[in-house]
C-alpha cells in the first residue's frame, strides 16, 4: 500500500501549505502529494490527473477535506467510482471518513450532496445580500480614480482627446467614454 496525497486550493492566491504539511504528518512522501490552484468546480485538473497516472490498485489517496477533492457530488461520486474501479481508497483527514467499504462510500456520498447543497445556499444569501446591498443604494466595483472635472477643465481648454490622455496617464477611449458621460449629465 502507498500513500499518496492531494490538496487543491481554489486561486493562486491561496496557499497550500497547510493540507501539504497535514499530507506529510500523515505519512505520504513529498513527492506522492500532487496539487492544483483551481476552482473544484473543474474535473479537469493538471495535479489530479497526474495523480490519477500515478495510482495503482492498493494505494491510499488522503486528502484533508472532501471539498478538496471536488465541489460537485456527481464529480466526487464519479472520482470515487474511477478509483474504487481501480482498487484505490481515498481517506479525508479532517473529516475521519474513508471510501473503504460500503458505508464509508455512502457517508462520503452523502456529505458530497450536504456539502453542494450548503454551498448553494451560501451563494443564495450572498446574492440576496448583494441585491439588498444594492437597494440601499452601495455602489459595488472599483472607486473612480480618473478626475473628471480635470478632464473637463483640460477639454474646455482646447485640449484634444490625445492631449488629455497623455497628460492624466489614461486611454483616449477613456477620454471619449467621460466626456460622453459628462456630457449627459
Amino acid at each position: 500500500m502507498r500513500l499518496f496525497g492531494y490538496a487543491r486550493v481554489s486561486t493562486s492566491k491561496q496557499s497550500l501549505d497547510i493540507q501539504i504539511a497535514a499530507l506529510k504528518n500523515a505519512g505520504v512522501q513529498d513527492t506522492r502529494i500532487f496539487t492544483d490552484s483551481i476552482s473544484g468546480n473543474q474535473i479537469n485538473r493538471d495535479g489530479l490527473n497526474t495523480l490519477r497516472l500515478k495510482i495503482e490498485k492498493g494505494d491510499v489517496i488522503l486528502v484533508t477535506k472532501l471539498d478538496r477533492l471536488g465541489r460537485d457530488t456527481a464529480d466526487m461520486i464519479s472520482l470515487i467510482k474511477e478509483f474504487d474501479a481501480i482498487g484505490v481508497s481515498v481517506r479525508f483527514l479532517d473529516d475521519g471518513i474513508s471510501t473503504e467499504g460500503t458505508m464509508g462510500k455512502m457517508v462520503v456520498t452523502i456529505l458530497s450532496a450536504v456539502a453542494q447543497a450548503e454551498r448553494q445556499r451560501i451563494l443564495e444569501r450572498t446574492n440576496e445580500g448583494r441585491i439588498d446591498a444594492k437597494f440601499r443604494g452601495v455602489k459595488f466595483g472599483r472607486k473612480r480614480s480618473v478626475d473628471r472635472n480635470k478632464l473637463l477643465e483640460l477639454n474646455q481648454q482646447g485640449f484634444g482627446a490625445t492631449e488629455i490622455a497623455t497628460k492624466m496617464g489614461i486611454g483616449r477611449s477613456t477620454v471619449y467614454k467621460l466626456l460622453n458621460e459628462i456630457s449627459r449629465l
